[in-house]
């Protein structure tokens, strides 16, 4: 098979995927190898002395939310011996936002790809506080929002989902860009659809008395006021999406993305498991009063699995809106969703940009055209800042780095003198 036949393939498979919502589960009790002593971070895999900041904080935080260790200096230890057991995301089937931690009682939604049999993962939305867990912070507060979705929010969905079925979640996401979405920075139609969706069977749940109507009554609450619940939705159906575009032989499509607080990092569906890794991305931020550029700090983040699959940066000229959220112009965003063409394999097949005369999102990142076109993946995110918590919102650019290494490997291994799958 070509290159351009591989290509095609790991695109038909992004486009073809198809991911429904089947459960909210606790995440030991669906995460693959999830063990009631790990803790799931965002970020290639690193030895725990390797991470810093915000990140590291967040890993310690998790861990005493979780009960496995008493105080910081506990958690510490316990994380340095192995007695608490770290992994990352990707490796768990899961995706994180941010610093993307998982703890074994944390809710995750299920999310299956019916069309190719593989499963995504992604834990809920933590509310609009700037102060939350996945920014690096940690306290009363942040504890007993954790708790509410575990207690609550996580069983109350959960019930919701198994009396549907399940949720066919991409015409639900098709919808929602035609609506003004981009599915990263921008869910207020999507998370809208998603609760039209599930209030019929709130609604039966409420009545058979399976659900208490407080905890049903909270947890709608909770929902509408939170335009942002379904990025996390979003972002374990992307995670199945990619997943099941990743192992074409001879493709070099990008088949994830990942960042930690000290590197940003590219998966590529033609060379198995390994990680290309450069520095961390560059940015244009727009940020709350009084932060500056200065206060940003990197703690992780997998949300970019939405630009993977043909969305968040991807789809900017479909959620002009944004430009109150992260900055830049109608005509900025659209020159910058059409420069995403360049290097893309594919238009997607139900993901339609209205400003464009409907046009298929670009979908599929070709490591060789971001090499020779220098033209770089753009990214919607939000920002943390020193000391945690989130500061702003922007738009990253991805390192030239991380793909021209997995350009020579990819060569290296055309050209049969890639001994062994690389592993940075």
């Amino acid at each position: 098979m070509t290159r351009e036949e591989a290509n095609a393939e790991a695109a038909r498979r992004l486009c073809a995927s198809t991911p429904r919502l089947t459960d909210v589960r606790p995440a030991g009790e669906v995460v693959p190898d999830m063990t009631a002593r790990t803790i799931l971070t965002a970020g290639p895999p690193m030895r725990w002395s390797d991470y810093t900041g915000g990140q590291r904080l967040a890993v310690i935080y998790g861990a005493i939310y979780e009960g496995l260790a008493e105080t910081e200096e506990d958690a510490d230890a316990r994380l340095a011996s192995g007695e608490i057991t770290l992994g990352t995301c990707h490796a768990h089937g899961c995706v994180g936002s941010v610093a993307g931690i998982y703890t074994a009682s944390m809710p995750v939604l299920v999310v299956e790809n019916t069309e190719f049999g593989n499963t995504g993962f992604c834990n809920l939305y933590e509310g609009q506080s700037h102060r939350r867990l996945n920014y690096g912070v940690y306290d009363d507060e942040v504890r007993d929002g954790l708790r509410f979705l575990e207690h609550v929010v996580g069983p109350v969905l959960g019930e919701a989902v198994r009396h549907a079925g399940s949720i066919d979640l991409k015409p639900l996401m098709a919808r929602a860009v035609r609506m003004g979405d981009e599915l990263h920075s921008r869910n207020t139609a999507a998370t809208t659809l998603l609760m039209k969706e599930l209030t019929p069977h709130l609604i039966e749940l409420a009545l058979a008395g399976t659900v208490a109507p407080d905890a049903l009554r909270r947890t709608v609450a909770f929902v509408s006021v939170n335009d942002y619940f379904f990025l996390r939705v979003g972002m374990a159906a992307a995670k199945a999406t990619a997943d099941a575009a990743h192992g074409v032989e001879g493709s070099s499509v990008v088949s994830a993305m990942t960042l930690s607080c000290k590197e940003f990092a590219i998966r590529i569906s033609g060379l198995g498991d390994a990680w290309f890794r450069g520095p961390l991305p560059n940015v244009r931020a727009k940020l709350f009063h009084p932060y500056t550029e200065d206060d940003i700090e990197w703690i992780g983040g997998e949300s970019m699995i939405t630009e993977t699959v043909g969305l968040g940066g991807f789809a900017q000229a479909a959620a002009f809106a944004l430009q109150a959220y992260q900055g830049g112009s109608p005509q900025a965003m659209a020159a910058i969703n059409e420069a995403m063409y360049g290097i893309t394999v594919a238009e997607h097949s139900d993901f339609a940009i209205p400003y464009f005369g409907y046009r298929g999102t670009p979908v599929g990142i070709d490591v060789h055209k971001v090499v020779e076109s220098k033209v770089l993946p753009v990214i919607d995110a939000g920002l943390a800042g020193r000391g945690g918590g989130q500061i702003g919102a922007g738009l990253l650019t991805a390192p030239l780095e991380c793909f021209e290494r997995a350009h020579r490997a990819f060569e290296q291994a055309r050209a049969g003198t890639l001994a062994t799958t690389p592993s940075v």
